[in-house]
Formats: structure tokens, sequence, C-alpha cells
């Protein structure tokens, strides 16, 4: 393990006005996403349309990072150039998913935990040789407004993230790691904020056990937010320091940076949530980002599946991504969104 080069890394992936695409969704979840736009998900379209996200123009000024999938590390463009490859000549740092999905967790009803510990060294030592510079694995925390996730519940995630971490480290990837605190129920800001801080200080607790380095990795944390279902939802400024409290009371300054999760968020909302945050000031870490479905649903509603949109499907693409890189420096507002 070089903790300088890790460190670069990281320090890459959140430069300046930059963060990461997370274009890593299953192909369960791509078959979602193409069936909303009427398009048939094969082998060949998830390939095409991957090929235009990361062929568009400009976006290396604010993309650091792209988070793929494992079809798509293995796949080439029209000209035969492996995609990781492509990113990396744009300088865009190509990462991989490798964790199996959660599960429900035995005995603890309502609490999942996340698969995927077995064989992951060897399959980390060969996404490596493919050109991954970075992972992610992502823990998935249910939430009600009283009893779910168990404390056992939140241990467990917290010791899978460590050992994957751990694990990323020793073979030279820097780890992301994804504590996500999801945005269904009824709960209210007050109780995200809760179960949030409990869970990012068993993480950090089990990241230093396991000897993880903070310099060498980032964390991809939820904002504290209501419930969808909430009857009170909070306003950009009352998410932001929500966050921030939790943030500064368990997250080391040593880490290079912390690219959250959209959860769910329409575009605009996860992009004014993170400006709102830099423009409180300046922090420990690069707050970031790192969206999926606020960066690329307005990709997918402009392609459509059709040759004659993928200008179209590009140009809002570099638009999203230029809306976030400014959040970063606390320069949006909604105004831009007309």
């Amino acid at each position: 393990m070089n903790i300088d080069e890790l460190n670069a890394v990281a320090r890459a992936i959140v430069a300046p006005q930059k963060g990461v695409l997370a274009a890593d969704e299953s192909s369960p979840t791509i078959k979602k996403r193409f069936d909303s736009i009427k398009v048939e998900s094969t082998e060949e379209s998830r390939r095409r349309y991957r090929e235009i996200l990361f062929t568009s123009e400009g976006i290396e000024r604010y993309i650091g990072g792209v988070i793929l999938f494992d079809e798509t590390l293995r796949q080439t463009t029209r000209d035969g150039k492996p995609l990781a490859q492509l990113l990396s000549d744009r300088g865009i740092t190509p990462g991989i998913k490798v964790d199996k999905g959660a599960t429900p967790l035995a005995l603890f009803p309502g609490d999942k935990v996340t698969e995927g510990l077995d064989g992951l060294r060897e399959r980390l030592a060969e996404y490596k040789q493919l050109g991954a510079k970075f992972a992610k694995w992502r823990a998935v925390i249910n939430i009600d407004e009283r009893t779910v996730p168990s404390p056992f519940g939140i241990r467990a995630n917290a010791h899978a993230l460590a050992r994957y971490a751990a694990l990323c480290q020793e073979v030279g990837l820097v780890p992301i790691v994804e504590p996500e605190v999801l945005m269904d129920g009824a709960h209210d800001i007050d109780r995200c904020e809760a179960v949030t801080s409990q869970l990012l200080g068993a993480v950090f607790n089990e990241l230093d056990a396991h000897r993880v380095v903070f310099d060498g990795m980032l964390l991809k944390p939820n904002m504290v937010i209501p419930g969808l279902k909430c009857p009170e939802q909070a306003s950009a400024p009352e998410v932001a320091q929500a966050t921030l409290r939790c943030l500064l009371r368990y997250v080391p300054a040593a880490v290079p940076g912390i690219v959250f999760l959209s959860g769910g968020q329409s575009p605009a909302d996860a992009t004014d949530n993170l400006n709102a945050m830099n423009a409180m000031g300046r922090w420990p870490w690069q707050l970031s980002f790192s969206y999926g479905r606020a960066l690329q649903a307005p990709v997918l509603a402009a392609w459509q599946g059709k040759e004659a949109n993928v200008h179209a499907a590009q140009q809002a693409l570099r638009r999203r991504s230029e809306l976030n890189g400014l959040a970063r420096d606390g320069k949006y507002n909604r105004s831009m969104e007309t």
C-alpha cells in the first residue's frame, strides 16, 4: 500500500469543481431507467448509453471520477477503446462498484446487510488490472420513526464497510465508503440526523480498528434529510446545517473528500443542498458529489434512445455537471435551472 498514491488519487477525484458520476447501475436498475424511456436494455444499448455519457464534451472540467459496473469496465467504444481507458485519457479516474447488493439481515426485521466480501481480494486485483483506480461499496440502512435500524444492523454494515476498505487499500485502490441512510418513509430530519450520527460513528470506529488509512479514502454518505413521506420537508440551509453537524462530529479531517449521494432527490434539490453546505464556509474536507440519477435523469430524458438526440443528451450531462461544479464553490442558485 502506497499511502501517497492513494491520497493523490482521492484528491484528484475531488479536485476543485469536480465530483463523481455514478454510472454503476446494475442490469436490473438500468433496465428500469431504460423502461422509463421505452428503450430495450441490451448489452449493446447499455454500452452505447455509457459511451454517450463518457464522450460528452467538457465534462472533464467537472467530473473527477466515474463509478462503473462490472459489465461497463469490460466494454469498449465503437472504435474498440476500453471505456476505462477512454476516461483515463480524458483525465477522469475510473472506478468500480464491488458489492453484491443488500439482503435482509437474518433475525433483525427491517435491517439489511450488504454482501460481496467472499472473493473480494481477487476481484479487486482483477479490477485494478482492468484499469480501475478506486472502488465503491454501498451499505443500505433502512430507517423508520423508532426502531429501525437496530444497533446490530448498524454494526454489521460498518464492519463490512471496513473490511472492504482495508482490502481495497491492500491492493492499491482508493475505497469510497458509502453508508446510506435511505430517505424512504415518514421520519423527520431529527430522526435522520440521529441515525446518520450513529452510523458514521460506528463506521469510523470500524475503519480505524481495521487500520484503514483515512488519507487514502473517500466517504459517500447521505445528506441529512426528512423521509419522502414526512409532512415537514426541510429547506436547503436546514439540510446543510444538520448534515454538517454529523460530519464535524464523526468524520476525521484527514479524509480528503466527502462525495454525497443524491439518494432519490431531484437533480435541483441535490445541487441546492450541496451548494448550501459549501456556501456556509470552508470545511476540513472537500464537499462534493457522487450522483447517479441526479446527473443522469436529464440525460435519459433528452436521449430517448435515439442517435439524433445524442448531442442534446451530452449537453444535458455537461450542464448538470457544470451546475454541480458551481455548487462545489457555493455559487449555484435555482435561477440557473431555467
